[in-house]
């Protein structure tokens, strides 16, 4: 599985990117977390607001920091 965080690199970035390291341990996955920062990347793909969320190359989430536990939900959706 793919996991991406896509924003500038603010504080809810960092926390996005956090509680979906707390749910892919929730999971008992270990799965690494890319941080994407180029504005030309994250618009490319189709992010307008950040932080966003993407899982397999699909964005699955945009300008919210999810909970952990709503990220369990959206990772058990995507697992391979």
């Amino acid at each position: 599985m793919n996991i991406s965080v896509l924003g500038p690199g603010c504080k809810n970035c960092h926390t996005l990117k956090d509680h979906t390291q707390k749910a892919l341990q929730a999971l008992g996955r270990t799965e690494q977390v890319e941080s994407i920062t180029d504005p030309v990347k994250i618009a490319g793909h189709g992010v307008m607001r950040t932080p966003a969320l993407m899982v397999n190359g699909q964005v699955v989430s945009m300008g919210r920091v999810l909970a952990p536990q709503s990220i369990v939900e959206i990772l058990k959706q995507h697992a391979d």
